[in-house]
């Protein structure tokens, strides 16, 4: 072995505990870029095969009612690959051990011709036979919440007609990676299920024999989807047709989508603050190193040895690092990776989600790692570089010792002389205590995150389903109906108060850009279903204009009092002019909002009603639930405390997984920064300090003298970090902000606490190993030193 490098492994092995505090720093980092990668390729693969194998359709339209005929016409428009038209409807279903019904959609099955769209995958059973009666596939996620199999059956409600179902295959769309009623973010497979039968046979439960009310198709490749989508419009629109959209709004493909695109911050953001912060701590320890071993350097430039040889030699300090880092980052990283991809089936299904590990990333890990720590130890790397052996031989001159501003301002007889020592120190080393402070404000910077994430889930929880969802449930109709039905809605078992509502599928318009929304009427003053402001405060709907999401108007590039159009996508799909009131604050989807009065106008239509938002007596709501079960005309019931107990058991839960995982990281961080500095600064002052104890001191007051510095500087980052934190957490929970889901950014005092307690508890355990190296001091060594 080279005798630089056995040097090298002598010098490691001295400084073994900062190199390990740098190299965990690093590993955090690494881990984080290598697991969110590998979590992207691991989705984006099964994605591709997924969408290819089974044929996923690229446009999507619904519509009320067309003749099969109509296929044809379909078919020969250009750019079509294929077309497939389908029956589609609600299912209310009644569930034995559930008192509340459940509900899902139901799809027809071609009988008289090969699927060509949307096929299905088939985890057991078989698909219905032709001719067959009330036989279903059921989806997997609505299996196995149910623990149904092939044989059992179900009791349901196909458009007011109560039926059997058996069930004779277990099964997956690629349409329903994310299964869930359109527009909620959160799937729960306990009270929701898609259902597929035969096409004639769900036809005539639907009265729409001979006719289909859904059309998928297939853009041919190089085709323009565009001009597909106006054809398939103006196909459509006689036969009350909603305008068509592509793969990327389709709701399951979204929700898979923002997903990507979360992780694709998480994979750059994290890794670059974790990195800057090892290279910065790489820097710091290299630059000690060579200051303590200007002699060694000169040394080994008289014995022959190049300046190259020198640099690469300090060179190596980081890259052994950065080799072990990469190693241990890979490994963590994708074990990690492979637990999370274990939480994503509960919300993507796929015939084999799998976790892929993404190997090039190991090679990107290496080369970030070992970039940012060149960079970092560049500075320190060329200060060995061009020490003179002749000047290194000699000692640092002295500092100037002298009086600090708090002796200049005449107020040293407030603080001991160990603490005026400090001061000087400090106030000699201005750049050297500029550095370490900064590595205490990331420090303190960096719990902040994962500390605004939990508390971002809690009030987004609270505010969700406490303040803005006051209701106990929500009752939609098949399809809309007249003041009887929400006169029925509310002479049911139980009922005390009821909210209507109208949902009216429309597109928004404003310059190029548009939008598909529900617009949603409600009362002037809503008490059960609120809308409201940033401050959580209720919002009173205008008596005209819209009422926008926040991120609805950021996606349309809109403001309050800009004109706003609405291509409204039922019935006789008038297009209306309008303009935007103002805008709300919602952290799921995206909402479109106007007073129910105002809205039916527009509409020129009656007392029309999509459903209601009731509250309802505890002491009747068995009866409710039965008299729900046997109501024809109901579509869907949604219970407001089983929608918040199904997002905490899927994003909650997931999210505070990742929670936890970036607060360990954040406390790896902490303690590995605040360590390095206490050591980076013992190293540096030993011959100082052991000075002091040859005249006299004791070893409390040079320890005294040693922690006032740090503790000073301490207390100066500490503020400096509290507010970098918030910036940080404020850029990440931006950036991570998609349509489906946001995180409000809460910044508490329990968060901040969190923060500083682990700064103090890793500079007290960091003062104390220090504190018992001071008792090792070489005393004689300093006796026998040439100044």
């Amino acid at each position: 072995m080279p005798p630089l490098d056995r040097k090298l492994i002598r010098d490691l092995a001295s400084m073994k505990g900062q190199m390990t505090a740098v190299a965990l720093v690093m590993v955090c980092g690494l881990m984080m870029m290598i697991m969110a990668r590998s979590l992207i390729r691991s989705l984006e693969v099964e994605r591709d095969v997924y969408y290819g194998d089974h044929r996923f359709a690229d446009v999507f339209a619904d519509l009320k009612r067309a003749p099969n005929s109509l296929r044809a016409r379909l078919a020969e428009i250009d750019g079509v690959g294929a077309v497939e038209t389908r029956v589609t409807g609600a299912v209310v279903l009644d569930l034995p051990g559930m008192k509340e019904p459940a509900d899902g959609q139901i799809l027809s099955i071609p009988d008289d011709r090969p699927q060509q769209l949307n096929l299905l995958y088939l985890r057991s059973g078989r698909l219905p036979e032709l001719g067959s009666r009330n036989e279903v596939v059921v989806s997997e996620a609505f299996a196995d919440a149910h623990g149904f199999s092939p044989g059992d059956t179900i009791d349901a409600t196909i458009y007011g007609a109560r039926q059997r179902l058996r069930i004779v295959g277990i099964g997956l769309s690629p349409e329903f990676v994310f299964e869930a009623r359109a527009g909620e973010t959160v799937p729960d497979p306990q009270r929701f299920g898609v259902f597929w039968m035969n096409e004639r046979e769900l036809a005539m439960a639907f009265d729409l024999d001979g006719a289909f009310n859904n059309v998928v198709l297939d853009v041919a490749p190089g085709a323009n989807t565009r001009t597909v989508l106006a054809e398939v419009d103006r196909l459509l629109e006689p036969y009350g047709g909603r305008v068509a959209y592509d793969r990327k709004d389709h709701f399951s493909n979204r929700q898979l989508e923002d997903e990507l695109a979360g992780l694709r911050v998480a994979a750059a953001a994290y890794p670059t603050v974790f990195l800057s912060i090892a290279a910065f701590m790489t820097s710091a320890a290299l630059t000690r190193v060579i200051r303590l071993q200007r002699e060694q350097i000169a040394q080994l430039k008289a014995f022959g040895y190049s300046s190259l040889d020198v640099g690469v030699h300090y060179l190596k300090f980081a890259l052994v690092i950065v080799v072990a880092a990469t190693l241990l980052g890979s490994i963590g990283g994708f074990w990690l990776g492979s637990a999370v991809v274990e939480l994503y089936h509960k919300f993507y299904r796929f015939p084999g989600l799998v976790f892929r590990p993404e190997w090039p990333s190991v090679i990107l890990a290496l080369l970030a790692s070992a970039g940012t720590s060149l960079l970092g130890v560049a500075g320190a790397v060329r200060q060995a570089v061009r020490l003179p052996p002749a000047e290194a031989m000699r000692p640092e001159p002295p500092a100037d010792f002298k009086p600090s501003a708090l002796e200049r301002l005449g107020l040293q007889r407030l603080v001991s002389p160990a603490f005026r020592m400090a001061l000087r120190n400090l106030e000699r080393k201005p750049w050297q205590a500029f550095f370490t402070a900064l590595g205490l404000v990331f420090a303190t910077a960096i719990p902040i995150i994962p500390g605004a994430i939990r508390d971002g889930i809690t009030y987004l929880m609270d505010f969700q389903w406490s303040l803005a969802q006051r209701q106990d449930v929500t009752v939609s109709l098949i399809e809309p109906g007249s003041a009887k039905a929400l006169s029925a809605i509310a002479s049911l078992p139980g009922v005390i108060n009821t909210e209507p509502f109208r949902a009216v599928p429309a597109r928004l318009r404003f310059g190029p850009r548009d939008h598909r929304v529900a617009i949603t009427g409600l009362p002037r003053e809503t008490r059960l279903n609120r809308v409201l402001d940033v401050n959580a405060q209720p919002a009173s709907l205008p008596i005209s204009g819209l009422l926008l999401s926040e991120k609805l108007a950021e996606l349309l590039a809109i403001k309050p009092g800009d004109p706003i159009r609405i291509e409204v996508q039922e019935g006789r799909r008038p297009v209306l002019d309008t303009f935007v009131a103002g805008t709300i604050t919602d952290f799921a989807g995206v909402a479109a909002y106007m007073e129910i009065g105002a809205l039916r106008r527009l509409l020129r239509e009656g007392n029309t009603v999509s459903g209601a938002h009731l509250t309802i007596d505890r002491v009747r709501w068995d009866d409710f639930l039965a008299a729900v079960k046997e109501a024809p005309r109901i579509g869907a019931l949604i219970i407001t405390a089983a929608s918040r107990k199904s997002f905490n058991d899927t994003v909650a839960d997931m999210m505070g997984t990742i929670q936890t995982i970036y607060f360990t990281f954040a406390v790896i961080v902490a303690f590995g920064v605040v360590y390095n500095g206490a050591r980076i600064a013992l190293s540096e002052r030993t011959r100082d300090l052991a000075t002091l104890r040859v005249i006299g001191f004791t070893n409390r007051e040079i320890a005294t003298v040693l922690v006032g510095e740090l503790g000073l500087l301490t207390l100066l980052a500490l503020p400096f970090g509290l507010w970098l934190g918030s910036e940080l957490a404020r850029l990440i929970v931006e950036a991570s902000s998609t349509e489906t889901v946001r995180l409000p950014l809460v910044l508490t005092t329990r968060t901040y606490a969190t923060a500083v307690l682990i700064v103090l508890v890793s500079s007290g355990f960091s003062f104390a190993v220090v504190s018992r190296r001071l008792k090792h001091l070489d005393l004689l060594g300093v006796l026998k030193a040439r100044d």
